[in-house]
């Protein structure tokens, strides 16, 4: 494996998540030492967009001045290029403004946005769910990979995260970030353990005080366990998990789901009238999470519960004396 090109406090990254991640949420990571992350959609129309990529910047400018440069974590923009995004190359003209040193292409070849990052030194990992995606992206000039794996909210996956990083890891050496059900620094210290470089954490994220998830959702998250998750491709043509009660609370039948409508991810298409607007997702880490907090607490709390895994690691290995017998 090659070595992060970054420092960070733990290698974490705050998971782009629709609808829930801002600038908020993006700076409150960065200034705890890890990375933030939006997914451009969620800022509409492109002028918004415009306004947060400016707040994100200019927030941690104003950081800068008051804690140590290297305690921030770098700042990353998600961008959904599907085919169907007709605002993709509007997203790509304020990445090429604002220089996010983190991007991730998803649903979508990471090749639109490679020559427009790599122009300003910036790095773009491939969102991927599968081997196959996996090497495609590695194929097209991907600087890393976010494997989206089994347990993961919103448009999950469907391989063991252990799995995943093992198969990846017998042909490629670059950037790995795994996502999928992981909540706590214990999972992430197994992660690393894995194979992996950074962990994509996004559950853990929503019920804190910067994201945008309105309070229904956040105290959702906290009073759900994994037994409260389906996984349907019924409300945005993609498999996801969402949170049963509020599929029920939106006229959803958990038990006799539509079929997948046709997918479209038009970021210049408005917010209103869609039917996935008051749906909520969430991952498998649910059940751990016991409260609503600053986004700097449950990093706080990350970091105590990757240390403990980082000192049962070095309890637990056998001493040279004893691998020799």
């Amino acid at each position: 494996m090659k070595p992060l090109p970054f420092a960070l406090r733990l290698p974490v990254v705050a998971a782009p998540m629709f609808l829930i991640s801002g600038p908020e949420l993006v700076l409150a990571a960065c200034k705890a030492g890890i990375v933030g992350a939006f997914p451009t959609p969620n800022a509409r129309p492109i002028a918004q967009l415009d306004l947060w990529m400016r707040q994100i910047t200019e927030g941690l400018a104003a950081a800068r001045d008051q804690q140590d440069a290297a305690s921030l974590g770098p700042w990353c923009a998600n961008l959904v290029t599907h085919s169907s995004n007709a605002r993709l190359p509007e997203d790509l003209e304020l990445v090429a403004r604002y220089k996010p040193p983190l991007v991730v292409t998803a649903l979508g070849s990471p090749k639109p946005a490679i020559e427009v990052v790599h122009r300003y030194g910036g790095q773009v990992l491939a969102d991927v769910t599968t081997l196959k995606l996996a090497r495609k992206a590695v194929d097209a000039g991907a600087d890393g990979l976010a494997c989206v794996c089994a347990g993961a909210g919103g448009h999950t996956g469907f391989l063991s995260p252990f799995a995943f990083i093992s198969a990846v890891r017998d042909f490629y050496d670059g950037l790995i970030a795994v996502g999928g059900g992981i909540t706590d620094g214990w999972g992430v210290a197994g992660a690393v353990a894995a194979g992996a470089d950074l962990v994509y954490m996004g559950t853990r994220f929503i019920p804190t005080h910067e994201s945008l998830a309105p309070q229904g959702y956040r105290q959702m998250v906290v009073d759900c366990t994994a037994d409260d998750l389906l996984i349907s491709a019924g409300v945005t043509g993609t498999a996801a998990s969402w949170l049963k009660p509020s599929l029920q609370a939106n006229g959803f039948d958990p038990d006799n789901m539509p079929d997948a409508p046709e997918r479209h991810y038009d970021s210049k298409q408005s917010f209103a009238g869609k039917k996935w607007l008051e749906v909520w997702a969430a991952g498998q880490g649910l059940g751990t999470i016991r409260r609503i907090s600053p986004v700097a607490q449950v990093v706080d709390e990350l970091e105590q519960q990757y240390r403990q895994a980082a000192y049962r690691f070095e309890r637990i290995r056998p001493s040279h004396q004893e691998a020799k017998a």
